[in-house]
């Protein structure tokens, strides 16, 4: 792979680049603009410039720049590739947790440049063939897929897939990804039969990965239920929902735990030496990707349960979103959520909820009182 151009960005993006320069967006036209700031990146007209702007290059510009060379000895050049490195894998970050950001907002279109800069260093890094390249076709291939451009997805795609097969040890983790990429895209094409292969195949390598209850394995069961639903098949499909709605409840419940188990050692640690160092402290599960995947998935589920008037099952999807706002410092609307659940619990033959919602309403006040 060390001697083809990537895939989908166009003439001499790739690692077999030469002739003139091209465009850093769309790597087709030739490229006469040049950056004024690290006079590095070129362009071939103003409008794919502004583009590559807002997406990415403003944020990596100074970056890119690279430092005056001093290589007087070994030990010198040794400290520049090392350098260097940093530099890049620096690079690689801000591009994916940019990309990302776009796409959680729904604009996959600024979400592409972002993710071709993360493919470029990514490949400059770690090679045209490393596993470590999966992700990145897969954020490209969302992307296209959110523009509408299916047979570009379906090139990256057929990239990340080469390299999955090409990997003897790939991880069970990064081929659960892959298949996910795949059914979503499957999806996208109308072949559901097939879409349902890939998010089983998706499901059956995040279980072995990472354990039949864990938070990884909810979403091919997600996808699957979708898809069941849009084929009329609702019993299988609901039980898909319950089976997410239980994995995230408890996922969400055991976090609130830990949360409050962390606040309660900082208060007793302020109480019993409040002229003590700050230490470390272990950081909270809810990270940025999970908060947008549970808060994109349990507002799908209450949208789901609320049409089909389920009472229960809409309870514990309310008491999973009052949670997940509560973990997210979003006090208002875990509070508006959270009274919802307990109202409707109320209703409910079977009243076991009613108490651990209550704890998080009193969990909720409490914070409220502690801002004021």
């Amino acid at each position: 792979m060390a001697t083809r151009d990537a895939p989908g960005t166009g003439e001499g993006t790739g690692p077999g680049m030469a002739g003139r320069p091209r465009c850093e967006l769309c790597g087709s036209r030739p490229a006469p603009r040049l950056c004024p700031r690290c006079r590095l990146v070129r362009y071939c007209d103003a409008s794919h410039q502004g583009a590559d702007w807002k997406s990415i290059h403003e944020k990596i510009c100074p970056l890119l720049i690279p430092p005056q060379p001093c290589f007087h000895s070994e030990r010198d050049r040794k400290h520049g590739k090392e350098q260097l490195l940093r530099r890049q894998k620096s690079i690689v970050e801000v591009a994916l947790r940019a990309a990302q950001g776009f796409l959680w907002e729904g604009k996959a279109l600024q979400a592409l440049p972002a993710a071709l800069q993360a493919l470029r260093f990514s490949a400059r890094v770690f090679g045209w063939s490393s596993v470590q390249l999966v992700p990145v076709y897969l954020l490209l291939a969302e992307a296209s897929t959110g523009t509408g451009n299916l047979r570009q997805a379906s090139k990256y795609l057929s990239e990340a897939e080469w390299i999955v097969l090409q990997t003897p040890d790939c991880p069970a983790a990064v081929q659960s990804k892959l298949h996910r990429g795949l059914g979503l895209f499957c999806v996208a094409q109308g072949n559901l039969d097939k879409a349902l292969y890939h998010l089983a195949t998706d499901v059956y390598l995040a279980t072995s990965a990472f354990g039949v209850d864990a938070i990884e394995v909810s979403g091919g069961y997600f996808h699957m239920a979708n898809i069941f639903l849009r084929q009329n098949k609702v019993d299988v499909a609901n039980s898909l929902y319950t089976e997410v709605t239980r994995l995230w409840h408890s996922w969400l419940l055991s976090s609130l735990q830990e949360h409050q188990g962390r606040l309660r050692w900082l208060r007793a640690r302020a109480e019993a030496a409040p002229w003590a160092d700050d230490e470390e402290v272990a950081e909270d599960r809810m990270t940025r990707a999970l908060q947008e995947e549970a808060m994109r998935v349990l507002q799908a589920l209450l949208g789901v349960r609320e049409q089909q008037q389920l009472p229960e099952e809409t309870v514990q999807v309310l008491h999973a979103l009052a949670m997940l706002h509560y973990l997210g410092l979003d006090l208002e609307k875990a509070r508006e959520v959270g009274m919802k659940a307990f109202d409707l619990a109320k209703e409910l033959p079977q009243q076991e909820s009613l108490e651990t919602i209550g704890h998080l309403l009193e969990l909720i006040n409490a914070s409220f009182s502690h801002k004021k």
